[in-house]
């Protein structure tokens, strides 16, 4: 913060959001270029999306804040933006009303369902939103939920329909999808292309125009909430924060509120989009404070960070009302991750740890398993934030732990009256022992053209789903809504919704509650031994079903032995499917030529009973892509 050019009401805080692939990061692309924030030469496709693995998959995994200084008269660097999305320097047109200079905080946020409460905390640090929606595609599953959580936010909301650009593209109709959404005027809605620039200009000056200035006052105490933290090995734990209240700046003594730790601040700056050192942040302005703090734990997302009063405080910060913060994401998918080697234990626990600093909706917390060891049980918001996290821990800490079956959690009511929760199927009683199971349900919404509806409502009646509702969004497009277990939706439901509609459905959900169900659980037996990570619970009218599916995966995927392994599926002690994978043969007479064939007999019956004996004493050893292949097609 520069005394001398910081003014509050030239501040606007806002963010992007929309369905994933809609083009949110390339909209920030030619923000930042119109803006001059990031020289030409330094330009590539989606740069804030700054993780490799965003790049190679082409999504937003985690919030991008970058500030940006706009002057609507005038930009700084102007740049010619041609057809064919190649842009050319230009000569630098003269600056008019240099007064009029505005900054722009901009979060860019994730469009996966699975990463909503990244989008949540982006919400709780601005005013405004830019709500986009790709004009080849319209209103789509997470358009819906995007637009809900900024209204429960209070935001001011523009909406914009992108990729005006492509040849495909109907932007008069998404503008008339999007105006009965957002109950405007289609009149308000603007035209854009991220890719060639047309049509930026006028959001920007729109931005600056119709989004409220952040209210709170330099002169408080200090108030600043921490929306995203980062490790770092020389400045401890950054804090990404909004100030809401008063100043800070290097040197202070800070006080976190609810990680009850006080520190000094290291260095304070801005995103640009990479830390830029500043003298000072204040009130409404978002930015970072490298706190030098080496635990972890003491700085948390959500936590309000404030003067420290002093010792004899007892770090108590009286009269200071702490931020809302935000309500803790609860997990819906667990699964176990267990070290290959029992003595990377410590290892994986540390690169979680470091992982969830970064990543605060994971949930792990230290467990122990009789065939697996000891290990981590964790919890994601979905089946790509658990597959995204596994990839994050082999890249940045290279560490590649074997992940059993995802399942969710249950409810159980025993004989004896006592009700607890199940995250193991493992740990499921006997079904002598529970009076009632009940598993969460969710309440599915999925927007697609009306000629896959039938597909549709039939994969979800496969799924045990109920209707609830069918609403017509526009001619064509049909928005439907079934109530379904969780469990039926967490493993390779979206395949199937994208089979069943060539890929043009779209699909959100809500957690509803649990409801009662007809479970039990499914024991699968390697030779003989029962195997933790591959137990799970499935209704009872699809259990031999499950089980035959399981076993003849399986003696597809584990590697053959020098003995025969018999794959078992079980419930309670009653098998209900089994399958075998055949002993590899060597052949022991191969050296012999001629004579005697009761040679080859006596070798033979060694081989047989060497083989028994193994099969009595050995054990088999699973392969970790086992588990991730198991329900993954070929």
């Amino acid at each position: 913060m520069d005394d001398n050019k910081y003014n509050q009401n030239k501040i606007r805080n806002f963010c992007i959001i929309a369905h994933i692939d809609h083009g949110k990061s390339t909209l920030a692309d030619r923000m930042l270029e119109m803006t001059g924030t990031i020289e030409k030469r330094k330009m590539k496709e989606q740069v804030l999306d700054t993780m490799g693995l965003e790049r190679e998959r082409g999504i937003t995994i985690k919030m991008a804040p970058v500030r940006m200084i706009y002057h609507p008269n005038g930009m700084v660097n102007s740049l010619q933006l041609t057809n064919d999305s190649q842009v050319s320097n230009v000569k630098s047109q003269p600056l008019l009303n240099l007064k009029q200079e505005f900054v722009l905080n901009l979060i860019d946020t994730p469009g996966h369902v699975d990463f909503g409460y990244e989008v949540s905390r982006s919400l709780a640090a601005v005013e405004g939103a830019v709500l986009l929606v790709d004009a080849t595609k319209g209103v789509q599953a997470q358009t819906l939920y995007n637009f809900e959580q900024a209204q429960k936010q209070g935001l001011k909301i523009i909406s914009a329909v992108n990729k005006i650009d492509l040849p495909n593209a109907r932007p008069q109709e998404t503008k008339e999808e999007m105006a009965s959404l957002v109950g405007c005027d289609i009149e308000d809605i603007f035209e854009i292309s991220g890719k060639t620039g047309e049509g930026v200009d006028k959001l920007l000056e729109a931005i600056c125009a119709q989004l409220p200035t952040p209210k709170g006052n330099s002169e408080k105490p200090l108030r600043a909430l921490i929306f995203d933290s980062k490790y770092d090995s020389y400045k401890g734990v950054i804090a990404y924060v909004r100030l809401v209240d008063g100043r800070v700046k290097p040197g202070d003594k800070i006080f976190m509120m609810a990680g009850k730790a006080q520190t000094d601040v290291l260095e304070v700056g801005y995103f640009k989009p990479g830390f830029v050192k500043s003298d000072g942040l204040g009130a409404g302005e978002i930015g970072y404070i490298a706190t030098g703090l080496k635990d972890l734990s003491k700085v948390r997302v959500g936590d309000t960070i404030t003067n420290f009063q002093s010792p004899s405080s007892n770090l108590q910060t009286p009269n200071i009302e702490p931020l809302p913060g935000y309500t803790e994401p609860q997990p819906v998918v667990f699964a176990s991750f267990y070290p290959k080697d029992a003595d990377a234990f410590e290892s994986l626990r540390d690169s979680l740890s470091k992982l969830k600093l970064n990543d605060s909706s994971l949930f792990f917390e230290p467990e122990s398993s009789e065939t697996m060891g000891r290990g981590f049980r964790c919890g994601f918001l979905g089946m790509l934030h658990m597959d995204i996290v596994r990839e994050r821990l082999l890249r940045e800490f290279n560490t590649d732990p074997l992940a059993t079956i995802p399942s969710v959690v249950y409810q159980i009511k025993t004989v004896k009256g006592y009700e607890q929760l199940v995250y193991r199927p493992s740990q499921l009683p006997d079904s002598s022992q529970i009076t009632e199971i009940r598993e969460p349900f969710v309440s599915v919404e999925i927007i697609a053209n009306d000629n896959h509806s039938g597909a549709i409502m039939k994969l979800l009646e496969s799924a045990r789903g109920s209707y609830k509702n069918m609403e017509y969004l526009s001619v064509q497009k049909v928005l439907i809504t079934y109530d379904v277990p969780l469990s039926e939706i967490i493993i390779d439901f979206y395949d199937k919704l994208k089979s069943a509609t060539q890929g043009y459905a779209s699909l959100s959900y809500k957690i509803k509650g649990f409801v009662v169900s007809d479970l039990e659980r499914l024991d699968i037996l390697v030779a003989g031994e029962k195997v933790d990570a591959l137990t799970m619970i499935v209704p009872r009218e699809a259990a031999h079903q499950r089980g035959k599916f399981i076993v003849e995966r399986l003696r597809e995927l584990i590697p053959k032995q020098m003995f025969m392994v018999a794959l078992q599926a079980a419930i309670g002690s009653k098998i209900i499917a089994r399958e075998s994978i055949a002993a590899m043969k060597k052949d022991v007479t191969g050296h012999l030529y001629g004579g005697d064939r009761s040679r080859k007999m006596k070798l033979w019956k060694k081989q047989k009973e060497g083989k028994e004996r193994m099969k009595k004493e050995g054990r088999v050893e699973i392969p970790s892509d086992v588990f991730l292949n198991l329900f993954k097609k070929e």
